[in-house]
């Protein structure tokens, strides 16, 4: 059993009390796991989500989709226009059931509640000669205060269109839903026409229940409960009934209910819309606004792409263009609000060096609590896979998106900061909550704190101050001042809903961004000291001679075969571990203690048998790293011999981009072969960039040489993650060495997204 810590930091109080009071933020798609769900940024409210599955199988129920899961084997599902505020356009191609589906989302701000949203669910058959009979079902649950009532006529038959709930939280205010048929609407054809006991499918069948709410996200569950009672029924009595109706619901509702859900059974084409209304927000959403806001919001993000990224003036193709949204719009469809307790082992203290020999044997006994509360506002590396907030993936994230939009990035940023907590460390993975942790191996869940990850963080950081030194102003500074004047709000995410305004207002307002970075420092300040304390490396004890003697580290949290807490898991390192190692990619004294004169690479350090300080290299990625800083100059033999690794093709070159380690090494595509040859688009992204701004522009020995390994790498990887997205609909977490195709967990629109960037060339 997992006990319950006792409030060990505010800020994680302070965090899971957090609230957004921009509008434009309150409401989205922040339900990534989910192939579609719609939630506000509240630890307590109303979640919605939808499901479907075949009616023309006994077994087809048993096949609900609803949680993105690589095993429904789903030809494709990507977010083709997602702007991160107001707008978001999916396609989900399901060939096992012979239909499309489209979910186009729009949100309107406005009022005291987040405004209004709408979403159009719609579908086609994949093979207009096939036939694509589906059950779709919509369900609504609110946690927390409030109440949620059917306002229909309940009939045994099921409900007439259009459906209308009613409800109030104390956040959100009171709000109305309707959910009414499209223009399009078919049933099942071959399929007598209601006779009782059958239900009416022209009808919407229903269900209204008690559920707990933290158990809201377990709908799935609860209508595989439905479907199994009636199936079970069906069996029992011999049932003639064609299939379609043995697995209609119950069309019962509790007086109490908080979740219901509402069922259509349809053959595509069919279409039908779902309207929020806010009470508090002076422009209702209904059909011919929802239509019109549509259009004019896809039009504006196809503008807004090309005027941030640029990709029609360089070339690309139309599909390449379409390619190079989706990868944004799935890296914004991945945005999700998470809340809920952390498990953290605290049995280690901070004095704990792992300074013994065979220290991943001696470990405390184990004392896994639950953390307070927290919330958290993040990016998330892959929908079906990793469906939760990762600190050295988030960095990458925030380099594109920030890119796109610079004040939703920030807002990532603030809460990743929040939780670090007052000893300066932040846990490298963010399960909160049981909806979370169902998705991650047992082993996996509990965090350690003093285990460490790349802290990537900066980077985006420094992207936000690369960014602000752009800004020419003039014009926009303008349109800023004469849509808010002179005054500004400390918070983040308040001021203005105005679009134009809303992804830039941290750029156009120097003071705003000072004031965000002055919150945001002590943080940053706790986390940098706490890793020169928890992650520090012994120089003196082995002979070892640095400029600096204070600056050498090792990653804590090492085992013989991996080395998770460097991000690069699996990639090889001294073996077995000992406390006198030192690792490159904990940048330190590079030149003094980790550089090969033999080998030629920046290398790990351990001892042999003799006690004796000695290079352990497996050259890959870990070999690049000081490269990938821009840490060495451009005029430095090291790096030409960089240069020469990266383009040997019995190294780490190839057609579809640089091995993650070399094809020389003796370790090269063995074991779990994770981060051991495969290409990772992260990593060749930090080449591109360092050779793009740190090499390419200066004249010297090695000039020549990088622009030509740039230009040939950015094509190799544009085509690789081009041409794999048009086999096989999905971006992946990472490419063959061998084949170049996609590997592993997909989509994987966290890092792999960074293709945009390259495309445009923005680094």
């Amino acid at each position: 059993m997992l006990a319950t810590a006792e409030p060990y930091d505010q800020v994680l109080l302070q965090a899971s009390a957090a609230r957004t009071t921009n509008q434009s933020l309150l409401w989205g798609t922040y339900r990534p796991n989910l192939y579609f769900g719609v939630r506000p940024r509240l630890p307590e409210s109303l979640m919605t989500g939808l499901m479907w599955f075949g009616v023309d199988d006994l077994e087809g129920w048993q096949y609900i989709r609803h949680a993105c899961d690589q095993g429904d084997r789903l030809d494709e599902y990507s977010y083709k226009k997602h702007n991160g505020r107001t707008l978001a356009v999916q396609t989900l191609k399901d060939s096992t059931n012979n239909v499309t589906l489209r979910t186009e989302f729009l949100k309107v701000p406005g009022g005291e509640h987040g405004g209004n949203w709408g979403v159009r669910i719609s579908g086609v058959p994949n093979n207009e000669e096939g036939i694509s009979r589906i059950s779709l079902l919509y369900y609504f649950g609110l946690h927390g205060e409030g109440s949620l009532e059917l306002k229909n006529k309940l009939e045994p038959d099921g409900l007439s269109d259009p459906i209308i709930l009613k409800g109030e939280s104390p956040e959100l205010g009171s709000f109305s839903i309707e959910m009414e048929n499209g223009l399009v609407q078919n049933i099942p054809s071959s399929i007598p026409p209601e006779t009782n006991p059958f239900p009416n499918l022209h009808k919407t069948q229903y269900w209204g229940h008690l559920v707990p709410g933290d158990d809201i996200w377990r709908a799935k569950e609860y209508i595989n409960g439905q479907m199994i009672i009636n199936v079970e029924k069906n069996l029992a009595e011999q049932s003639t009934r064609p299939l379609p109706y043995w697995f209609t619901l119950r069309n019962t509702v509790r007086e109490d209910s908080n979740f219901y859900v509402f069922q259509k059974i349809v053959e595509a084409p069919f279409q039908f819309d779902i309207y929020f209304n806010s009470a508090s927000s002076p422009n209702e959403m209904d059909t011919a606004s929802f239509t019109s806001g549509l259009e004019s919001s896809i039009q504006e993000f196809d503008q807004r792409f090309e005027k941030t990224f640029g990709l029609s003036e360089k070339g690309f193709t139309e599909k390449e263009i379409d390619f190079a949204k989706m990868a944004l719009s799935n890296l914004i469809g991945g945005i999700g609000y998470f809340y809920g307790s952390s498990i953290v082992d605290r049995s280690y203290t901070s004095e704990v060096d792992e300074d013994e020999i065979n220290f991943w044997n001696q470990r405390p006994v184990p004392n896994p609590q639950l953390t307070p509360p927290a919330v958290l506002f993040t990016a998330t590396p892959s929908r079906s896979f990793f469906p939760r907030g990762f600190y050295w993936d988030e960095g990458f994230h925030q380099l594109l998106l920030g890119k796109w939009d610079n004040d939703l990035s920030l807002e990532v940023i603030k809460h990743w900061t929040l939780l670090i907590d007052s000893d300066g460390w932040v846990g490298r993975e963010q399960i909160l909550g049981e909806e979370a942790r169902s998705k991650v191996p047992a082993e996996f869940q509990t965090q350690y704190p003093h285990y460490a990850n790349p802290p990537t963080l900066l980077m985006s950081i420094r992207a936000f101050l690369d960014r602000l030194d752009k800004v020419d102003g003039d014009e926009e500074k303008l349109l800023y001042d004469t849509a808010i004047g002179d005054s500004f709000d400390n918070d983040i995410t308040t001021t203005t809903d105005d679009p134009r305004i809303l992804p830039n207002r941290h750029l156009l307002d120097r003071n705003l961004a000072k004031s965000f970075l002055r919150r945001i420092y002590p943080k940053i300040k706790a986390n940098y000291r706490w890793f020169k304390r928890t992650q520090w490396g012994e120089i003196k004890g082995w002979g070892r001679e640095a400029t600096n003697n204070k600056e050498a580290y090792r990653w804590r949290g090492r085992s013989p075969g991996h080395t998770l807490t460097s991000g690069l898991d699996d990639y090889p390192r001294p073996s077995p571990p000992h406390p006198a190692e030192l690792h490159t990619d904990l940048i330190s004294n590079i030149h003094d203690l980790h550089w090969s004169e033999e080998d030629q690479a920046f290398c790990d350090v351990s001892i042999n048998e003799k006690d004796e300080s000695v290079f352990v290299c497996h050259k890959g990625y870990l070999s690049l790293f000081p490269m990938l800083l821009g840490l060495i100059p451009h005029d430095s033999p090291k790096l030409g011999a960089i240069l020469d690794l990266i383009y040997d093709p019995e190294e780490l070159w190839s057609i579809y981009g640089i091995r993650s380690l070399s094809k020389s090494d003796i370790f090269f595509n063995t074991g779990e072969n994770y981060w051991r040859g495969p290409i990772w688009i992260n990593i060749n992204y930090l080449v591109l960039s360092s050779l793009y701004k740190n090499y390419m522009p200066k004249p010297g020995p090695y000039q020549s040489k990088a622009q030509k390994i740039y230009k040939e790498l950015r094509d190799n990887i544009i085509k690789t993650v081009y041409q794999e997205y048009e086999r096989t609909g999905y971006p992946w977490e990472q490419y063959s060495a061998f084949t170049g195709k996609g590997q592993r967990s997909h989509p994987f629109t966290g890092w792999t997204a960074l293709v945009t960037l390259v495309m445009a060339e923005s680094y």
